[in-house]
């Protein structure tokens, strides 16, 4: 059995960026109602691309 450790928070960065309001409402549609925030909506998003990215160079 894995052992229980309380998670740290990684530090952060304030960025400012800018999203066309098109990506926004989508964004926000497919979060509504869950327990989830724009900004770990996108954060997960830029993993899992970054993660693709990394995936796709290995195969080349």
């Amino acid at each position: 059995m894995k052992k229980f450790q309380i998670p740290a928070i990684p530090p952060t960065t304030n960025k400012c960026i800018r999203f066309p309001n098109n990506i926004i409402e989508e964004v926000e549609a497919a979060i509504e109602g869950k327990q989830c925030t724009f900004t770990a909506f996108v954060v997960e998003a830029v993993k899992v691309a970054l993660e693709n990215l990394k995936e796709e160079e290995n195969i080349k």
